[in-house]
C-alpha cells in the first residue's frame, strides 16, 4: 500500500466524493493566450521573494498570468480559508500532509498521471486517497536541526565535532553562558515565543519526542500518544531558554526574525532552523564557510549515528473547483517548476531539495551538511509532526511552552505535558468523528 494511502481513504470516508477529473497534458497552451491563469497560496513567508520572481519570469516566458500570495507566519489554514470561499479562489494550494489534508480533499484535483506526477522520483512522496486519486505531491525535501556560527563556537573554543549528543551540546551551551560577557556573545538565539516564531517549539522541536516514541513503539501515527520522551523535550527546550541571548519571560514577544538577526549579527552561536533560512541569512551577508547544521540531540537512542531531521510538510494540491483552464495553466506552472531550467535552478536557489527527475543539486550549505550525514551512515529523524492531530493541539502546546519559559517551574511543564498528551487525544477525537 502507498505511503499516506489507508490513513487518506479513512480520512475521505463521508467525504464527498471527488468529481473525476483527468490529468492534464503538460507543455499545453491553456493559459497563454488568456485562457488560463494561476494562483498559487504560499506557505512560507521567507520565500515570498524568490516565489515572486518566479512567477514575474514565468509570466513573461509564457504570458500566462501567475499571482502569488503569502499567508503570514502561523496564519495559512485562516488565510486559505478564507481564499477559498472567495471568486477567483487559489488554482493551487497547500497542505502540510495526511492531517491537513482532510480539511481540503473535497477541493483536490486528481494528480495521477499528470506530467507533473510522473516526473516525481518515487510515488511515495504523493498522497492518495485510492490506487489512481492523487489529492497532493510533495514539491519539496528539507531539513532542520541546530544552524551554527562556526565562527563564534572557535572562539569559544569548540568545534562541531565536539558535539555529538544532548550532553556535549549541554556542555558546551553552559560554558559558553558562563563566559557570555567575557565572549560577547550567548549560546542561543532566542526561542521566540511570537506566532512568527513559535512552530519551531510547538512543531518542529516537538517532533523530537514524537519521533522516539514512534520509533520505540513501531508505529507511525497514533490516536493517543505516551509522552514517553517529554523528559527530554523538557531538557532540550530549558537548554534553549536558559542559555539564550533573551530571558524567558521576555520570549512571548519575540519573533522569528527578532531571533534570526540575533543569529547573523553575532550575538548567539546556535539557531534552531532549517535549510530554508539558507537563502535568508547569506543574503543578509553571512559567509557560508561559517555555517553548518547540527542534529537535535535530546538525550535519546543512539546519538552518535544520529542525522538532521528531514522530511516534508509541503504537498501541492490543485483546486479541482477552479476552471478547466486555470487547472491546465496551473498544472503547466507546476510541471515548468519541476522540469525546466530556470524552473529547477529557481528551486535550488531557494534551498530546496526537489524530489522530480531533473532537480538541480541545491547550494545550500544545510542540504549539503544532511546529504553528507547521511552518506556517512547517520540516520536522519523523520518528519512526524504532520501526525499531530490539528492546529488547535500546536496552539495549545504553544500556550503551555511560552507559560513555561516566563516561569520554568514544575507546575507549569505539567500543563505542557497535558497539553501534549491530553489534548493529543482530545484534538485526534474531535479530526476523527
Amino acid at each position: 500500500m502507498k505511503k499516506w494511502q489507508s490513513l487518506l481513504s479513512l480520512a475521505a470516508a463521508g467525504c464527498m466524493a471527488l468529481a473525476g477529473c483527468s490529468g492534464g497534458s503538460g507543455g499545453s497552451d491553456a493559459g497563454k493566450d488568456g485562457k488560463g491563469s494561476v494562483y498559487y497560496l504560499n506557505f512560507k513567508p521567507e520565500q515570498d521573494e524568490a516565489w515572486q520572481k518566479v512567477a514575474k519570469e514565468y509570466t513573461e516566458e509564457t504570458g500566462v498570468d501567475v499571482k502569488v500570495v503569502t499567508a503570514a507566519s502561523g496564519n495559512y489554514e485562516t488565510t486559505l480559508m478564507s481564499e477559498m470561499g472567495k471568486s477567483g479562489a487559489p488554482t493551487l494550494f497547500q497542505v502540510n500532509g495526511p492531517v491537513g489534508m482532510k480539511n481540503w480533499i473535497d477541493y483536490a484535483y486528481n494528480l495521477y498521471d499528470t506530467p507533473v506526477y510522473k516526473e516525481l522520483t518515487s510515488d511515495s512522496y504523493a498522497l492518495y486517497n485510492g490506487d489512481k486519486d492523487v489529492v497532493a505531491i510533495a514539491f519539496c525535501i528539507e531539513t532542520y536541526g541546530i544552524i551554527v556560527n562556526t565562527e563564534l563556537l572557535e572562539k569559544a573554543g569548540y568545534k562541531t565535532d565536539d558535539i555529538k549528543s544532548f550532553a556535549d551540546l549541554k556542555k558546551i551551551a553552559e560554558d559558553i553562558t558562563k563566559r557570555a560577557d567575557e565572549l560577547g556573545f550567548a549560546a542561543f538565539s532566542s526561542a521566540g515565543m511570537d506566532g512568527s516564531s513559535d512552530w519551531r517549539f510547538k512543531t518542529h522541536l516537538a517532533n523530537m519526542p514524537i519521533y522516539f516514541e514512534y520509533q520505540q513503539d513501531g508505529i507511525t501515527d497514533t490516536d493517543a500518544i505516551k509522552g514517553t520522551y517529554l523528559d527530554n523535550y523538557r531538557d532540550i527546550f530549558d537548554l534553549y531558554i536558559n542559555n539564550s541571548t533573551t530571558p524567558g519571560k521576555d520570549l512571548a514577544s519575540k519573533t522569528g526574525d527578532d531571533s534570526r538577526a540575533e543569529f547573523e549579527e553575532g550575538k548567539a552561536v546556535f539557531y534552531q532552523n532549517g535549510s530554508w533560512e539558507y537563502s535568508n541569512l547569506t543574503a543578509d551577508g553571512m559567509n557560508e564557510e561559517n555555517l553548518t547544521m547540527i542534529p537535535i540531540y535530546i538525550g535519546v537512542g543512539e546519538e552518535a549515528n544520529q542525522g538532521l531531521t528531514t522530511g516534508t510538510e509541503n504537498y501541492w494540491v490543485v483546486n479541482k473547483d477552479a476552471s478547466e483552464a486555470d487547472i491546465q495553466a496551473t498544472l503547466d506552472f507546476m510541471y515548468w517548476c519541476v522540469n525546466s531550467d530556470k524552473g529547477t535552478t529557481a528551486m535550488a536557489d531557494m534551498g530546496l531539495v526537489i524530489p522530480f527527475k531533473n532537480a538541480k543539486e541545491s547550494p545550500n550549505v544545510f542540504v549539503k551538511e544532511d546529504v553528507k550525514l547521511t552518506s556517512e551512515g547517520k540516520v536522519p529523524v523523520s518528519w512526524n509532526f504532520t501526525t499531530m492531530p490539528s492546529e488547535e493541539w500546536k496552539n495549545a502546546l504553544g500556550s503551555a511552552l511560552t507559560a513555561y519559559a516566563a516561569d520554568p517551574t514544575d507546575a507549569n511543564w505539567d500543563a505542557v505535558k497535558s497539553a501534549f498528551v491530553d489534548n493529543w487525544k482530545t484534538e485526534y477525537e474531535l479530526a476523527n468523528k
